[in-house]
């Protein structure tokens, strides 16, 4: 398969990732934040993290955009997508944390708000270290990673890279197996459509050439939405997210052309010994109803609510409880 035809699966998938999201108030969208210096890599900041908008250049110098809101202890939010971007999260979700946590929102190379690699380094190990760099321009001995969806990949990457640098992981919806994530995506979303739109699915056709035919024959029918809610409110909301706040979507275009990205990361959890809050949905067929089952982190607490792949805004008060919880409950930093 030729990775220009994975690229355009994957673009299609991280789109209706995207649509899926939950709307927000167009007021709360336009609050104004206090604006800081562009920083670069290697340089810190003083504690406590000043709240602000801060826009971050890697070393390889792309320039990222991070939003550094609330209080106690600081936590980087690793979106999914991929290529999301933090800005509905920010809104719909991350604000009501804010009192607990400081968090450091981070738009990843080629997505949202931040800019492209030029030379199209989406690498796993880039994003780890683009993370990485952040936390030393911050400072931080330490930070707590929450991740969405398609960023515990990423998150988990870094916790095996840099443990020492891992206060705590907290995954939400969290996929590590994307093969398998997409697998139980074609798997339900074909199972959604009517019996005279259900496309022909070859068994030895490859898994994104599948995917592809069910998520076009979806969008005809209108139901693409239900991979990720129950309910088509938060599809009708996510168009004004769209709308509203237009993103960055390269490294969705690219992801594909990386092996690492599709490769099953559950077996490297055994290896982790850092606290672990696992948040499941009930429902989640964009990540597997039961993915979370092949997670082995030591000390993991696994919290499944009803609901499917967003639940920090499809369950906000007990999935906002738990993390609140969790984290009151962490060992005091070292």
């Amino acid at each position: 398969m030729q990775p220009s035809f994975y690229r355009s699966i994957f673009r299609l998938t991280a789109l209706v990732s995207l649509l899926s999201l939950p709307g927000f108030s167009p007021a709360a969208a336009q609050t104004p934040r206090a604006k800081t210096p562009t920083k670069t890599a290697g340089t810190t900041l003083a504690k406590p993290l000043p709240n602000g908008t801060l826009t971050f250049r890697t070393s390889d110098s792309v320039q990222l955009f991070v939003q550094v809101s609330g209080r106690g202890v600081p936590c980087v939010f690793v979106h999914g997508g991929p290529g999301a971007g933090s800005y509905a999260f920010e809104h719909l979700g991350g604000r009501a944390l804010e009192g607990q946590l400081q968090l450091i929102y981070l738009d990843q190379r080629g997505s949202g708000r931040s800019a492209s690699a030029p030379r199209g380094n989406y690498g796993l190990g880039r994003q780890v270290q683009d993370l990485e760099e952040l936390r030393q321009q911050l400072g931080l001995a330490r930070w707590v990673l929450l991740a969405h969806s398609f960023g515990a990949v990423i998150a988990t990457a870094y916790a095996e890279r840099y443990p020492a640098r891992v206060q705590a992981l907290i995954l939400a919806n969290g996929v590590l197996n994307p093969s398998a994530s997409l697998a139980s995506m074609v798997q339900y979303g074909d199972s959604l459509l009517p019996a005279a739109a259900r496309p022909v699915l070859p068994p030895a056709a490859p898994l994104p050439q599948r995917l592809g035919l069910v998520m076009q024959a979806l969008g005809q029918q209108k139901l693409a939405y239900q991979l990720q809610y129950a309910s088509d409110t938060a599809a009708a909301h996510a168009g004004r997210v769209m709308r509203q706040r237009p993103g960055n979507h390269d490294f969705a275009a690219h992801v594909f052309d990386f092996p690492a990205y599709g490769q099953d990361y559950a077996p490297a959890t055994a290896g982790l010994a850092m606290p672990v809050l696992v948040l499941a949905g009930h429902d989640d067929f964009t990540a597997g109803p039961r993915h979370y089952r092949t997670f082995r982190f030591p000390h993991q607490r696994v919290v499944v609510l009803p609901g499917r792949h967003n639940l920090l805004t499809e369950q906000p008060a007990p999935a906002q409880q738990a993390v609140r919880t969790f984290v009151a409950h962490l060992p005091a930093p070292r």
